[in-house]
Parts: structure tokens; C-alpha cells; sequence
């Protein structure tokens, strides 16, 4: 996963912090029985997974016309799919020239992440 954005001055946003708490969201949704996903748990996380490639993109390519949307690809890939758009955003983070803009996606990634319950 991605650890470090670059800034501007050659300083870096450190984003350990968020690989670190999107595998422990992934793999509590990994570590679930099929019941719970079930109960909601994996819409949960496909919604936080659509989240993530959501600001990612608009950092990626802030005038496209719009988002897409992770696919549904099964209870079980729901673990897997958080972590992956959440290294696409990391990445994202890492390109945003603009430190404080940096920081800021990185507070609000954060935020996202560490109030995912699963």
C-alpha cells in the first residue's frame, strides 16, 4: 500500500496510518461468517468501497463527468475490494501537489475508514 504522499517541498503526508486501518477493515469484513455479510455487512463495505474510488477519482480527474462505481463482485471479495480502493486513494493522496489539500483528504479518509464497523 502506499505510504507517503509527496509535498510540494519535498516533505511527505504519511499515509501508514491509513494503510494500517484500511487492513484492519478489510480483514474484519474477511474474518466475518457469511451471516453477517449477509446482514448488511458486506453492503456496508461495498458502500465504503464505493466511497474510496469516489475520492479518488474526483482527485484523480477532478472534471470528469462522473464516478464509477465498484462492482459487485460477491460477499467474500468485499474485504479485498476496500483494501484495493483504499490504496487507490492513498496513491491519489500521494499525487495531490498541494500539501494541505493532502492532509486534508488524508483526515477525511481516515475518518471514513476508522468509523467503518462491518
Amino acid at each position: 500500500m502506499a505510504r507517503a504522499a509527496r509535498e510540494a517541498d519535498g516533505m511527505t503526508v504519511e499515509t501508514a496510518e491509513l494503510s494500517a486501518a484500511l487492513e484492519r477493515a478489510a480483514d474484519r469484513l474477511r474474518r466475518l461468517p457469511e451471516s453477517r455479510l449477509r446482514r448488511g455487512a458486506a453492503d456496508r463495505g461495498r458502500a465504503l468501497a464505493d466511497e474510496l474510488t469516489r475520492r479518488a477519482q474526483l482527485l484523480e480527474e477532478p472534471h470528469a463527468g462522473g464516478t464509477r462505481r465498484v462492482p459487485d463482485a460477491g460477499l467474500w471479495a468485499v474485504g479485498d475490494q476496500i483494501a484495493v480502493t483504499g490504496d487507490d486513494l492513498a496513491r491519489a493522496i500521494a499525487r495531490v501537489e498541494d500539501r494541505d489539500r493532502a492532509r486534508r483528504e488524508l483526515a477525511e479518509a481516515l475518518r471514513l475508514v476508522d468509523g467503518f464497523t462491518g
